[in-house]
């Protein structure tokens, strides 16, 4: 990955990181490793033997590995409910939101695999409880969402009077789960997009 410097006539001083740099390397490589095939629990040596770097120097950016996983956890939820803004914005139909943010945060999990092993758990098994914790947070901000839209589609007439907008976002963010589960196990290659369409008409009916 690192290519050896062109020989010079004098050895060259060593280029320090630009502040934040070495920061963003860190959580790269962190959510690099988590993508790798058959990787379990993440040590701090062994991030810091992939980048070359002692450990006392991770510690000098990150107080512990749990603070590298919330700084993936921000991004996930930066991210992801940037997105959910977009959709809601720029949709006028309170369905098609919905079925956008579901599609939006498989597709988000399928371009980011190690991200998808946080969101989905997973890369937290052993990890500080606070983690698993601030996923489900994340998850019940997201079902609030699509309730949201929900509601907006029930108000627009785009859904039967009788649907229950709170029961249908639950199970759109169940249906959600279950997906990220299954990437984390198979890969996302056996979801494709008409298979995704399907499943939310089924659970918006």
């Amino acid at each position: 990955m690192n290519s050896a410097p062109p020989l010079a006539a004098s050895a060259q001083p060593r280029k320090r990181p630009k502040p934040g740099e070495r920061r963003e390397q860190i959580l790269q490589c962190l959510a690099g490793m988590l993508e790798e095939p058959g990787t379990e629990r993440i040590t701090t040596a062994a991030l810091a033997q992939r980048l070359q770097v002692s450990e006392a120097a991770l510690y000098r950016h990150f107080a512990s590995k749990a603070q590298m996983f919330e700084a993936l956890i921000e991004f996930i939820e930066r991210s992801v409910f940037g997105l959910i803004n977009q959709i809601t914005q720029q949709q006028e139909s309170g369905a098609q939101q919905a079925a956008r943010i579901v599609q939006a945060l498989l597709g988000f999990a399928e371009k980011n695999a190690g991200l998808c092993r946080v969101m989905a758990g997973d890369a937290l098994v052993g990890e500080h409880a606070r983690l698993q914790l601030r996923m489900n947070q994340f998850f019940e901000r997201v079902e609030a969402a699509l309730r949201q839209s929900l509601k907006l589609a029930v108000e627009q007439g785009g859904l039967a009077s009788g649907f229950d907008p709170a029961q249908r976002a639950q199970l759109l963010a169940i249906y959600v789960c279950g997906c990220l589960l299954q990437f984390t196990r198979s890969g996302p290659g056996r979801l494709t997009a008409g298979g995704v369409e399907r499943a939310i008409g089924v659970l918006l009916a």
